[in-house]
């Protein structure tokens, strides 16, 4: 009887604190792992392949039962026996991990399509939401696209909020904004995209403590990470009045062209907090949870809560002021980004001067060493970046600060890699003329604080280069986030702070508990991001366009003759047989770096440095060799090459002097290989030159001797740079390929099949029971027509070079043939002649 009772009592949601407790207390116990048989399809992986990040096993012990369907020892609650009971008749739904991923199903009943709304739902209503996180989830191997969520087979029901709306805390609210009152020491928790505005009392967000003010802040919470908590801290009669407003930005459009995107925001369907605050259908951009079983697409979402330990240290950082100079490092995955991501909105915050007797009026310096992961830029890239307002989102939210009113990038350099292992030396001389940069930024702003993000390479070599850092950055705190060291790491960073006389605080790490998204996938995001942002004038924030980049406008360089448009093309890394030169390009991901002075070649003497010493400057030569500016506008991507060469603006080029000995010309294309060094590319001097950003070469005309360029830089900061007499080098480095460029149109091409499939269903529905309505004017007969037209264009998108569509149509789910489904599977090798298809 006792255990029948228990199983009529639904469980009740555990806190995050709580549940963290509970997971260091089981830290031996066996992770839970379900596997779903598939169809046989090209190059799938076996079963037993472990996901690309282990999910952490549930939390509550006492809640756990053996599970004899399964027939193992793996542990289950009691809400999940529930539910294994109600539905004993129905097959079990069984999930496999797979570190990359296959795209969701293509075929799409009308019926099912004519029941959601693109516009609004956060996944594009393709199937029922079991069926959506099956398709998300099925395994495409290891060369597959890219991969969807890791996900459990059971949800845990957590906590989310300590608040509930109801008509007392509930100001006003309609189809676009609310405005709530939340009590002191209470929270809410959101999923999706808004703006926040304090209109009364005090809150904090992030780190962040918002005060009432004519601000407001975008806020950016996807279900990819923790979701920010807004926490009221003081309030008028105990309460803090904030305004929540939808935001419309075109970045939930990207699902239309990356699976990665796909169950991100907020859903279509309401919540429970919708239905209070809202009548009718939701079109808000944004959706209050108060636990994790509230989320209509039942994905695994915590609350970003912060460590007491982390408040306490970051509370006696901010005491500091202008002279704090922190370095944060630490393993991988412990939580560096989250720290401080938090300490940068503290120091932000626009507190009045009377509560601390400080304000921040010049801003904080962010000097960000991580290149695989970084928070303000695309992946490749270190930076020294100015910053004057609170972030409150992922790094895909905000790739670059070009053009952004919250901050600016005083100074970036292309590493070419996601880990600066491949080039140590390269690395460490980046990093001290970003920070000779920051002391010149003190001129003008003295009292403007560093946060110093060191990447989570800590182990030998990085240990040493870390250790150097510290001795050699003028710090004020060093920062390790993880409490179980080990102690080879700790006691020489220990050292290395006593030797400089500041102090190590060490800070628990606070790993997230399941990851939905891979480190190569969330590189795969920001960068796709930031191909596809813009920053209009006039607006204050970033808008995002959903067309893929083989639609967008190119621009059109000349590599070769009398208007030559860029200096030459280098390959960081090994040395590559020139006439592999265009295979390296074509289709890759290159830095477009300005190149000040010709001592950044590195054939000049005594340019060389180790990271054992100190970098020496680098002669500042007066060679004033000014460029004539080679900036192309905009041509049309369908326009011939003999249309683009028109528009190149007259005068010619010259090269420096340096370069010309070290310039081999291919033989079939003319390329420029810009080869300097001993058997490799040795990269250009960080003293004499910088990054200007990202491109995409997209196609390379050799009659016409042009390069065809995709990217995001404002043709404004390519004119400066060449007025300023520097010359323009593209670097290849060791990126992953942008896969997720080659796919867009067609997955593009599929989300509008789609739509018009939603489209005829509804007229369908219309004309069969004769109501009148703007789909009763369709012509089924014209809208046939499109079908095939945008059929024919799903056809064509598929045939690219580099990429295969694999249907599998075999599958089996409930006895009943599954719908048809397609998977990626890339070609493209990362480099010619390497063993590995894939850049993974």
């Amino acid at each position: 009887m006792k255990r029948k009772a228990e199983k009529q009592q639904p469980a009740a949601p555990i806190s995050a604190i709580a549940a963290r407790r509970a997971q260091q207390q089981q830290q031996q116990q066996q992770k839970i792992q379900v596997t779903v048989p598939i169809s046989p399809t090209p190059d799938a992986e076996s079963d037993g392949e472990p996901p690309s990040k282990k999910a952490r096993p549930s939390p509550a012990e006492d809640r756990k039962r053996s599970n004899g369907r399964q027939g193992t020892a793996q542990k289950k609650s009691a809400v999940a026996r529930i539910r294994e009971k109600k539905s004993e008749k129905q097959p079990a739904k069984q999930i496999k991990s797979k570190p990359e991923v296959s795209e969701p199903p293509s075929g799409l009943d009308s019926a099912e399509e004519a029941s959601s709304d693109e516009e609004s739902e956060e996944y594009t209503g393709i199937a029922s939401d079991e069926e959506e996180e099956d398709a998300a989830l099925d395994g495409a191997g290891d060369d597959s696209y890219e991969s969807a969520s890791n996900l459990p087979e059971e949800v845990e029901n957590f906590a989310l909020s300590k608040t509930r709306l109801n008509k007392k805390n509930v100001v006003y609210g309609n189809e676009s904004t609310l405005c709530v009152r939340i009590k002191e020491k209470m929270n809410l928790a959101l999923v999706g995209q808004y703006d926040i505005w304090v209109k009364r009392g005090v809150v904090s967000l992030m780190g962040a403590k918002l005060h009432p003010s004519p601000n407001v802040y975008r806020v950016y919470a996807p279900a990819t990470h923790s979701l920010p908590v807004i926490k009221c801290v003081s309030g008028i009669n105990g309460y803090a009045e904030v305004e929540l407003t939808s935001c419309h930005n075109g970045i939930y459009r990207l699902k239309d062209l990356s699976p990665l995107y796909q169950r991100v925001w907020n859903s279509k369907t309401e919540t429970a907090a919708d239905k209070v605050t809202l009548k009718g259908s939701s079109r808000r951009t944004f959706s209050v949870l108060y636990t994790s079983s509230d989320d209509p697409l039942k994905r695994h979402l915590r609350p970003l809560h912060l460590d007491k330990k982390w408040s306490a240290t970051i509370k006696v950082l901010s005491q500091r002021g202008g002279g704090l100079r922190v370095f944060t490092c630490g393993p991988k995955a412990s939580g560096k980004s989250t720290f401080n991501r938090y300490l940068l909105n503290h120091l932000l915050s626009p507190a009045p001067q009377t509560e601390s007797g400080y304000i921040n009026t010049d801003g904080v310096a962010f000097l960000d060493l991580d290149p695989g992961q970084p928070e303000f830029s695309p992946a490749g890239e270190i930076y020294l970046a100015h910053l004057r307002s609170p972030f409150f989102g992922p790094p895909f939210s905000h790739p670059t600060l070009e053009g952004s009113q919250n901050g600016t990038i005083v100074r970036s350099h292309h590493i070419g890699a996601t880990s600066p292992k491949e080039d140590p030396d390269h690395y460490v001389l980046a990093a001290m003329d970003l920070m000779s940069h920051y002391h010149r930024l003190l001129a003008t702003y003295p009292q403007c604080p560093l946060i110093i993000n060191y990447p989570g390479w800590i182990f030998g070599l990085g240990l040493e280069v870390a250790t150097w850092l510290i001795k050699s950055l003028g710090i004020s705190d060093v920062v390790y986030m993880s409490e179980r060291g080990p102690a080879e790491v700790v006691e020489p960073l220990g050292q290395a702070a006593r030797e400089v006389m500041v102090p190590l605080t060490t800070l628990p790490s606070q790993p997230t508990d399941y990851v939905t998204r891979s480190s190569a996938q969330l590189r795969s995001m920001q960068m796709q991001s930031y191909f596809h942002l813009s920053q209009p004038d006039g607006l204050s924030n970033p808008i995002w366009s959903e067309t893929p980049l083989i639609r967008n406008k190119s621009i059109f360089v000349n590599y070769a003759g009398p208007q030559q448009g860029i200096l030459g093309v280098m390959v960081m890394g090994s040395l590559h047989n020139p006439d592999l030169l265009r295979d390296l390009l074509d289709g890759a991901v290159v830095a477009v770096v300005a190149v000040e002075n010709p001592s950044a070649i590195a054939s000049q003497p005594d340019n060389a440095e180790t990271a054992g010493n100190l970098p020496a400057g680098v002669d500042n030569a007066e060679d004033e060799t000014m460029f004539d500016e080679r900036d192309e506008p905009n041509a049309d991507p369908d326009s011939s090459v003999d249309d683009a060469a028109s528009m190149t603006e007259p005068g010619p080029t010259p090269q420096l002097p340096s370069l010309e000995s070290s310039i081999i010309r291919t033989a079939r294309e003319d390329l420029p290989y810009l080869f300097v060094g001993a058997g490799c590319c040795t990269p250009l001097d960080p003293k004499a030159s910088h990054s200007l950003g990202l491109a995409i070469v997209r196609a390379i005309h050799v009659s016409a001797r042009k390069l065809e360029l995709v990217t995001p830089i404002p043709t404004s900061k390519i004119r400066e740079s060449l007025e300023r007499g520097h010359g323009i080098i593209l670097v290849r480095g060791q990126l992953d390929n942008p896969n997720w460029a080659i796919s867009e149109e067609y997955y593009a091409a599929r989300a509008a099949e789609r739509r018009h499939h939603k489209l005829v269903a509804k007229v369908k529905k219309s004309k069969a029971s004769g109501a009148a309505g703007p789909e009763a004017e369709y012509d089924l007969e014209k809208l046939s027509e499109v079908s095939e037209t945008l059929r024919e264009r799903v056809r064509r998108a598929g045939n690219v070079p580099w990429m295969t569509v694999v249907e599998d149509s075999g599958r089996k789910q409930g006895g009943t043939a599954h719908r048809e489904k397609t998977m990626w599977k890339l070609r493209k090798k990362a480099y010619p002649g390497g063993d590995s298809e894939t850049d993974w």
